[in-house]
């Protein structure tokens, strides 16, 4: 019970169907002029949403590994990190797809040729696929590094288990499922994201990388502009948070403090003081203010 309260703590935390969905985008860009993305797309007029519907905009072959299995209308699926795929998650998402093809104004509108089922998480579904291969007969193939096919559907399926994606081909959804191994790999993703920052889709994704591998970053020796620019959200909320307390002379003290640690290029100093308030404290007597 424990650890599934801490779970859902963290679940509760960090936000990771948001950023699925973008680095979901990131991972298609190169084909997103032949695609189209709803988040939630709501399934009739009651509360049923699924997680991300890609429209197949022509009928253009998609090279990406993810979506080469894609037709028409591709249905998906996500679990965060902590979740687990279930038996009764596959039959929720299976029947989404049919509510989705039966949920249309004409008959046989969207035909069931054109639908697909990608199923993406974190940890290993042995019961799920033990069960699809024993109960309903199908076979389950592992196409590449953490892309496997479900056969003997008539609908195409596809699962993705995110921390066994190639960090070669899909860097970006891979770092949303594992911790980093350390310094070089963190360095060798900020150096991409460096190329795409200005884009929301990847601030999103790098954003709840960092949170989530906050020690290996402190470990790269000069983070670059990139990273600051992530922090720059986390230290205006507490800045905000001492201005609604009334600690002005606090947030002078912090803002002090900021720019001396900035320009020193100790980054990884003034993360630690963002979390720990009596190192802050030491720090303020440290540099004398």
């Amino acid at each position: 019970m424990l650890l599934r309260k801490e779970q859902q703590e963290e679940n509760h935390v960090f936000q990771w169907h948001p950023v699925f969905y973008a680095g979901l985008q990131i991972e298609l860009e190169e084909e997103s002029e032949h695609l189209m993305f709803e988040n939630e797309h709501q399934l009739g007029t009651k509360p049923r949403a699924i997680d991300v519907l890609v429209i197949k905009k022509t009928n253009e072959r998609i090279s990406s590994n993810i979506g080469e299995i894609f037709r028409r209308y591709n249905i998906i699926e996500y679990k965060s990190p902590s979740d687990y795929m279930g038996i009764d998650d596959f039959y929720k998402v299976y029947a989404y797809a049919c509510l989705y093809k039966a949920d249309q104004k004409e008959e046989d509108a969207v035909s069931i040729d054109e639908i697909t089922i990608t199923i993406a998480c974190s940890r290993y579904p042995r019961k799920l696929i033990h069960h699809l291969e024993s109960s309903r007969g199908y076979f389950v193939r592992k196409k590449e590094k953490g892309i496997y096919y479900v056969m003997g559907d008539k609908i195409p399926i596809q699962l993705i288990l995110l921390h066994q994606l190639s960090g070669e081909k899909n860097l970006w959804l891979r770092s949303l499922s594992v911790k980093m191994s350390g310094r070089e790999e963190a360095e060798s993703l900020l150096k991409e994201y460096e190329k795409h920052k200005r884009d929301k889709k990847y601030r999103s994704v790098m954003d709840m990388i960092v949170r989530v591998n906050r020690e290996q970053f402190l470990e790269v020796k000069k983070m670059c502009q990139a990273l600051e620019e992530l922090m720059a959200d986390e230290l205006e909320d507490m800045r905000r948070k001492g201005q609604e307390d009334g600690r002005k002379e606090g947030i002078a003290r912090f803002a002090k403090l900021s720019g001396i640690l900035l320009r020193q290029n100790r980054q990884d100093l003034l993360l630690k003081a963002t979390e720990d308030g009596d190192y802050m404290e030491q720090l303020f007597q440290k540099y004398k203010i």
